[in-house]
């Protein structure tokens, strides 16, 4: 009984041990979050410190603001979530030192009953006596052992008693230090909550500096408007040039496959009808030879060549696109998917000024459709491939030079370079320099980087890492 009671407590024990184990193991990775959070912002806060006394308010500065309240509030939801588990653990210790408490209480009624009836008999006279009444000597030893059983239970009360008393001390002990975690990391919530409100402030400062620009920043758009419009239509008419001549290879394989099927389909019936020339002789001359001899009987005719059933190749799974029709291009193409979100950066230092796709300037009239990204970066910033490819072409948009980079049926495009380090047709790995970025009116460095699956604009920020 005693045992079956005490097994149970220590099975209570582990899995409050196991939860424990299990919760805290989910607060280490919300914390490891947090601290991964709160160095992005770190980082964001000193460039835009840098970016502040260097340049003028601009798209740069509020795209960076907007990025840090955005982990500002990522890092509130975790604290939440910390607050969340945190609960969870005190709510589950409280009720577990509730049911330790009423055990405990019920073991301790239990050995006071026990040590209350061996008081009643604690005498020598009632031992030897209980021994000598005994029927028979075998019913002596069992009443000796019964002693000795009842003996040894009380020290198990005493000994589980001390042992639950010892695991409620530490749950108790356990839930103050959880408490004590709660109070920090509600102290936490607060000053982020606090640094909210300020980068709120600090975002609607910038918002009316950029009002106060709108003419001048609208120029500004207005001007890479333009050059997108170039960009796209080069873009265009590159990508449209590969396709073309793709399938002009294509086709002229398909023609020269056909080409050489009628050849040797044609050398084949050349072939059979020699043989069926050469065996119509030949039965001419056995004719002649035998004068007046019966005709052959049909068994002996000279077999004529059937011509066998033309085999087909099994066909090969048809191409999603021209452009992977090739063994290397589908290979890149397999091979560039599967690294969707894990392509570096094409600059080592760069913050996205204006992100992919429709965008607006709250409070402004300001609006716009990037078909890339614009990355801010340093005046002569080195500019790498983000992966295999060959260099399809090399344009020049406005003074600036543009590269464009095949990846089977993908392309990534480098513009607003200063320089180029490449030439076409060249093939390149992954990290291979380009050229360096250009400065822009303001002399930021600046580039535009694009990713496309032939003619199609894809988001580059969902395929490049996170940083």
């Amino acid at each position: 009984m005693l045992k079956r009671m005490f097994t149970c407590f220590m099975a209570m024990a582990v899995s409050v041990a196991l939860f424990a184990q299990q919760q805290p193991g989910s607060s280490e990775e919300l914390k490891k979050k947090q601290a991964e959070i709160q160095r992005e912002i770190d980082d964001l806060r000193n460039t835009l410190k840098t970016t502040k006394k260097n340049t003028k308010a601009g798209l740069l500065q509020l795209s960076m603001v907007q990025k840090k309240l955005r982990l500002r509030e990522q890092a509130i939801n975790n604290i939440n979530q910390q607050i969340n588990i945190i609960e969870g653990t005190i709510s589950k210790s409280k009720n577990e030192i509730e049911r330790y408490k009423q055990e405990l209480d019920t073991l301790k009624q239990q050995y006071a009953k026990s040590i209350v009836y061996a008081y009643k008999n604690r005498s020598n006279y009632d031992f030897l006596n209980f021994i000598f009444s005994a029927s028979s000597f075998n019913d002596a030893l069992r009443r000796v052992q019964y002693l000795r059983a009842y003996r040894l239970y009380r020290e198990e009360q005493a000994a589980t008693i001390k042992n639950t008393q010892v695991v409620l001390h530490e749950k108790i002990a356990s839930l103050e230090n959880t408490r004590k975690e709660k109070d920090a990391v509600l102290q936490k919530q607060e000053k982020q909550k606090v640094e909210l409100v300020e980068e709120k402030k600090e975002k609607n400062e910038i918002l009316s500096k950029l009002k106060a620009r709108e003419k001048e920043i609208s120029k500004e758009l207005t001007a890479k408007q333009r050059a997108d419009k170039k960009l796209k239509s080069a873009i265009k008419s590159a990508i449209d040039r590969e396709i073309r001549i793709a399938r002009e290879k294509a086709l002229a394989e398909a023609r020269a496959r056909e080409a050489a099927e009628a050849a040797e389909n044609a050398r084949k019936a050349a072939a059979a009808e020699a043989a069926r020339k050469a065996a119509a002789e030949k039965a001419e001359r056995e004719k002649a030879t035998a004068g007046t001899s019966p005709a052959p009987t049909p068994a002996a005719t000279a077999p004529v060549a059937k011509a066998e059933p033309k085999k087909e190749a099994p066909k090969k799974p048809a191409a999603e696109s021209v452009l992977e029709a090739t063994p290397e291009g589908f290979r890149i193409s397999g091979s560039f998917e599967s690294n969707k979100g894990k392509l570096p950066w094409p600059v080592e230092k760069g913050n996205v000024k204006i992100h992919f796709g429709t965008y607006s300037i709250e409070g402004t009239k300001l609006r716009g459709n990037n078909p890339g990204i614009t990355l801010a970066t340093d005046p002569g910033a080195v500019v790498r491939a983000v992966f295999e490819g060959e260099v399809s072409r090399i344009f020049d948009i406005d003074g600036n030079w543009s590269v464009l980079v095949r990846h089977g049926k993908y392309f990534t495009v480098y513009s607003n370079l200063s320089s180029v380090s490449v030439s076409k047709d060249q093939k390149i790995a992954g990290g291979t320099v380009l050229g360096r970025a250009a400065a822009n009116d303001e002399g930021n460095g600046e580039i535009e980087f694009l990713l496309m699956q032939e003619n199609r604009n894809l988001n580059p920020e969902t395929w490049i890492r996170k940083r």
